[in-house]
């Protein structure tokens, strides 16, 4: 990690059933004689552990988290439990305003509890599914985005993203931290309160597995980094590339499964959100915010998708060959019609593309281009 980096440490709370909260604030300042508000809600108990159960015939773990049936559903503003405290309304966030709060959910697909050896992976094993379970709210508006709070807030974001990372992946038995955001009901929100969320998991995830082994396989092969000869080769085409920065590429992939799908990957190697420097940050918030912008700017309506940020797992033998980057994707395929995953991609994995990458690259440069004209005109 950079250790010139100027994020402050964030601000610690904790809420009435004992999970932690953490106050980021812009340009890493604290405003003066801030101080925490108590949570003075009366709330149950947090649950027990979700059930990890081994998929013998995938080879996978499924968790298995029954009290998330009970979890907020896309409640109305003046019930939004990650808007401010104010008046008639006590919800997850006691300060009467913010810029950017981390919490542990309330509803965890893993955790509360770090878990301390699940023993093997065989038929029929069973394991509380220990790890953590975090949210993160990038502000107080109820109807604002990442795209519209601007590159100072999702800078704010990315210092929390990997502060988050940082402290996460040493707790006990965590395997991998994943910073993400569904955005949209489509995709299938329960809030619309712009919100994230960060997982820490115990185990590898199957999709980081496999990357892992085709990364050392290709290793063997070539005795080069996989996302590296990627980034190479889709510099060198440049039908799909949607923009260069000085320390990040922006691109559609070459074989791109969602109707728009973009990979932001950065020029060097580094595996994790906590070992960017200031300057790779500070693009890398600027650049954020304008793929966001061009991506609602597709359409006339704001366009759902999930963005994902891939980092290093934390043990695997092949870790060394893990590079950051962000996927984002969106099942949006036209202006009124979504891509759903039927027969073929969801029984057999094998997808089949509506959109080409090379037209969604184009769509998306044209977007940038939109936008780039309004604010020349403004």
């Amino acid at each position: 990690m950079d250790q010139n980096l100027s994020q402050a440490e964030p601000v610690r709370s904790t809420l009435a059933d004992g999970r932690e909260l953490l106050y980021f604030f812009d340009g890493g300042k604290t405003p003066v004689g801030f101080v925490p508000p108590k949570d003075t809600r009366s709330l149950p108990a947090r649950p027990a552990p979700s059930d990890l159960r081994y998929d013998a015939l995938a080879g996978e773990w499924v968790s298995f988290a029954a009290h998330r049936q009970t979890r907020t559903h896309l409640p109305a503003a003046s019930d939004c439990p990650l808007c401010p405290t104010g008046a008639g309304m006590a919800g997850e966030i006691p300060a009467n305003t913010y810029d950017v709060a981390v919490f542990e959910n309330r509803f965890p697909s893993f955790g509360p509890e770090q878990h301390l050896g699940q023993g093997s992976a065989t038929l029929g094993a069973a394991h509380p599914a220990h790890g953590r379970c975090e949210v993160i709210a990038f502000g107080p508006g109820h109807t604002e985005s990442l795209a519209t709070l601007g590159s100072d807030r999702i800078r704010t974001v990315i210092d929390a993203w990997a502060h988050r990372t940082a402290e996460l992946a040493v707790m006990d038995g965590v395997g991998q931290v994943f910073p993400f955001e569904n955005r949209g009901a489509e995709i299938g929100v329960t809030l619309h309160h712009p919100h994230g969320q960060i997982y820490a998991y115990p185990y590898t995830t199957p999709r980081t597995d496999n990357q892992m082994a085709r990364a050392a396989a290709h290793r063997a092969s070539t005795g080069r980094n996989l996302m590296a000869d990627i980034l190479d080769f889709e510099i060198s085409d440049g039908r799909r590339i949607l923009e260069r920065g000085t320390h990040f590429t922006t691109f559609v992939p070459f074989a791109a499964r969602m109707p728009i799908e973009v990979h932001l990957v950065p020029h060097r190697q580094v595996g994790g959100l906590d070992e960017l420097s200031e300057a790779e940050r500070t693009e890398l918030a600027e650049m954020y915010h304008r793929l966001l912008q061009c991506v609602d700017g597709l359409y006339s309506t704001d366009t759902p998708y999930i963005a994902g940020w891939h980092q290093a797992p934390r043990f695997h033998e092949h870790r060394s060959e893990a590079r950051l980057h962000l996927q984002l994707t969106s099942p949006r395929r036209a202006e009124n019609k979504l891509k759903y995953l039927a027969g073929s991609e969801a029984a057999m994995g094998a997808f089949i593309g509506d959109v080409t990458p090379e037209a969604a690259a184009a769509a998306l440069r044209e977007s940038a281009a939109r936008l780039q004209r309004r604010t020349e005109e403004k």
